[in-house]
């Protein structure tokens, strides 16, 4: 029986990862086809026929990104006890992740979103998407510590408290891509979760 097409001659999931390190290295609107065939050791009709367009295979490499250095954070969030602890956790994953010494030191949901052309509005809109989404998780934990009862918060304030503390773990990734080394950024944490006490107990009017 024949068979259909050649054989592809790469591992899909090692390409894969090859380009996840270049797309966190120089970030979207930074990185070439040319430059992907290159650190993938492929042609760029092969990942056309494996991945689809540079788009495509930016999506596929967000995903595989979401499932590795994204994890540690959202199993934070999802596993400590109470909601302090989850979002301290979750902080403190995210600290980890961005100055670990093998990958650069820069979330890629807050840092990889292309800034200029035009034709690149999709890709800023799928980030944002994803980061949105970030926000709705922490949210939703903190739901969860109001039902569970560890948490007192006015469920008129989560939404506030969510974005202050999504904003804190934007602000840690900036921090960490200008140089900030992870005792400094547990600096930044101890002071975020110093407000903790304050944000939760604030009248359910915050940010009105």
């Amino acid at each position: 029986m024949a068979t259909r097409g050649r054989p592809r001659t790469f591992d899909p999931d090692t390409a894969l990862r090859q380009a996840l390190d270049l797309f966190w290295e120089r970030g979207y609107e930074g990185t070439s086809l040319n430059d992907l065939a290159q650190a993938m050791g492929i042609a760029s009709a092969s990942i056309y026929a494996c991945f689809g367009s540079k788009q495509d295979l930016f999506r596929k490499v967000m995903a595989l990104y979401g499932t590795t250095s994204g994890e540690p954070p959202r199993r934070a969030l999802r596993e400590q006890p109470t909601a302090r602890a989850a979002i301290h956790a979750m902080l403190r994953a995210t600290a980890d992740e961005i100055t670990r010494p093998d990958t650069p030191h820069y979330c890629m949901l807050i840092l990889a979103a292309p800034t200029g052309a035009v034709e690149n509005h999709a890709v800023r809109e799928f980030l944002a998407g994803l980061r949105r989404d970030m926000l709705t998780t922490i949210k939703d934990r903190l739901a969860r510590g109001v039902t569970d009862g560890d948490l007192t918060a006015p469920p008129a304030s989560l939404d506030a408290i969510a974005r202050y503390y999504t904003t804190v773990v934007q602000g840690l990734s900036i921090q960490a891509r200008d140089g900030a080394d992870r005792a400094e950024l547990e600096a930044v944490i101890t002071c975020a979760m110093a407000a903790w006490d304050t944000l939760t107990s604030a009248p359910s009017h915050i940010g009105g």
